[in-house]
């Protein structure tokens, strides 16, 4: 087999998508271009070099739009204008065409659900515009109107409604700052329509939609009745129509999209992607699995079987903007964790939560289908523990101080170990407080470590061609190790049991996440890509 060459080297085709290495970017906390404590553009565009030694081959933008910034940009006040902390519409343009340049694709968000309470729209509405028709405005119940329309809760905690000095209510399933949009209305369809073939013209690659089975809601806004089909306002019918209208944008385009979609049924999640809908979604099932290997297997199995009947790429990842970092999670012994919950299992061992990170990251990228990659996983960056007066995300407050939100995720990165705020770039303190430690994860630091996390990662996706486009075929193993092939030749092997195994016939070992032990074995929490 001759060097392997990444998907992105002298490829243009239009499955690029099935196979990507798609990297996750928080303006706010990648690069900060201007000093001032914030990521930004220019800053993005700095480390452009530096993303294209990584290897990936596209980058997914979280909101970089005009936003008060209640819920890190997810809620937007005005697609077709950049936040001015971020910068402008002219240097999101040439972003996209320079990290084109280097064969690197562009995916940005759009957040259908909802708007910013500073939206026209919003504020139309709220002067008791017509406006009003775009959201969920209702009268209340009890007898003077004091009681909210339903019983809806918020995903943020809290009630899902709030009343207006007129009396009436209005639905918000986020935070009171994220108004819902009727989806029953034409108007709200042909603006997202419009939006999506704004960003298309500019260069954009596809979308990646927040929260895609939320919007559509059952008219009558009926109570929550637990168990009752159709949900009023989860995975509704409605929906199906809306991504087909979308698909046939991104079809004059040859855009793409990837969904939010997190449901329990695996045949109502496979109808998002069939072939004129949705092109992927998201992996949460992969993402919360514990440590285990006969779980993280049947996760494996279960989700290459939801994806087959209609013809859609897996997706796997680790962590996003949303979760405790991987780090963190793996590095509690009991690996009792639920992705979405902070604050408990046993304490941090972040030795061990490194060890099976550096495997996880070799198992996702030896799988077939899609990889999503956040930054700063590469780095091997922990949670970081921000200080109560510290903290920005409403979850927190929402949730009476109970959840410690999402912000320990979304720190500032360090580069340049020895360069004030590890090199971010900010000539003040960064927006979030990055910890002391910091400066031993730099981007510098690590690159001069043959042994480190990002040279590990930037390995990886340089050989990742290796396991071609073959489905995945399990090898025998023993209890407590995934061992399986897609191509004739190459192998990936981890060993998630409680003492090292020997490893299965080989020619030549291309990677391992760790050092093998004195007698060639391969030892607990380590994964290595092999040469059969």
């Amino acid at each position: 087999m001759g060097q392997p060459t990444h998907a992105r080297n002298g490829r243009d085709d239009t499955d690029w998508w099935r196979s990507a290495v798609i990297y996750q970017v928080y303006v706010r906390s990648f690069a900060d271009g201007d000093g001032d404590g914030t990521g930004d553009l220019a800053g993005v565009r700095s480390r452009l070099p530096y993303l294209a030694g990584l290897g990936v081959d596209a980058l997914w933008f979280t909101p970089w739009y005009l936003s008060p910034m209640k819920d890190g940009g997810y809620d937007v006040a005005d697609y077709r204008t950049i936040h001015s902390a971020f910068g402008t519409l002219a240097e999101a343009e040439k972003l996209i065409a320079e990290a084109r340049e280097l064969g690197i694709r562009t995916i940005v968000d759009i957040v259908p659900n909802h708007v910013s309470d500073q939206h026209p729209w919003f504020r139309a509405a709220l002067a008791g515009g017509p406006e009003r028709e775009l959201f969920h405005f209702r009268p209340g119940r009890g007898a003077h109107g004091e009681l909210p329309p339903n019983d809806w809760t918020s995903q943020f905690g809290g009630p899902a409604w709030t009343r207006v000095p007129d009396g009436t209510w209005y639905l918000h399933l986020f935070a009171p700052e994220q108004p819902d949009l009727n989806w029953a209305h034409p108007a709200v369809r042909q603006e997202h329509e419009d939006v999506l073939r704004f960003w298309f013209e500019r260069g954009v690659a596809g979308f990646r939609i927040d929260s895609a089975a939320l919007p559509a809601k059952d008219p009558r806004l009926p109570d929550f009745v637990e168990g009752r089909d159709p949900h009023p306002y989860v995975d509704r019918d409605e929906l199906h129509d809306i991504y087909r209208s979308w698909r046939r944008v991104a079809d004059e385009y040859g855009g793409v999209f990837v969904g939010e979609v997190w449901l329990p049924d695996s045949e109502r999640f496979a109808r998002y992607l069939r072939p004129d809908e949705l092109h992927t979604a998201f992996n949460f099932s992969f993402l919360s699995c514990p440590w285990d290997a006969a779980r993280l297997r049947t996760c494996i199995d279960d989700t290459l079987a939801e994806h087959a009947p209609v013809g859609a790429p897996a997706t796997w990842v680790l962590c996003n903007h949303d979760i405790t970092r991987t780090v963190t999670r793996y590095g509690r012994a009991d690996t009792g964790f639920d992705f979405a919950t902070k604050a408990f299992g046993t304490p941090t061992d972040l030795a061990l939560g490194t060890r099976r990170a550096r495997a996880a990251a070799l198992l996702s990228l030896a799988l077939p289908g899609v990889v999503y990659l956040y930054q700063g996983e590469e780095l091997g960056l922990p949670e970081a523990d921000i200080p109560l007066d510290r903290i920005e995300d409403p979850m927190h407050f929402r949730s009476g101080g109970t959840d410690p939100g999402r912000d320990g995720c979304r720190v500032p990165l360090p580069w340049a170990a020895g360069e004030p705020y590890a090199g971010f770039g900010s000539r003040q303190e960064p927006w979030l407080p990055q910890p002391a430690d910091w400066p031993g994860y730099a981007v510098d630091r690590q690159l001069s470590d043959p042994s480190s996390m990002l040279r590990l990662y930037r390995e990886a996706i340089r050989l990742r061609p290796v396991f071609g486009t073959a489905p995945l075929t399990w090898l025998p193993a023993p209890d407590g190790v995934l061992a399986f092939t897609r191509a004739d030749g190459t192998a990936c092997v981890v060993n998630l049991s409680a003492a090292p195994v020997d490893l299965p016939g080989h020619t030549r070992l291309l990677l391992s996440s760790g050092p093998l032990d004195d007698q060639g074995r391969l030892p607990q929490d380590t994964a290595v890509w092999l040469h059969t």
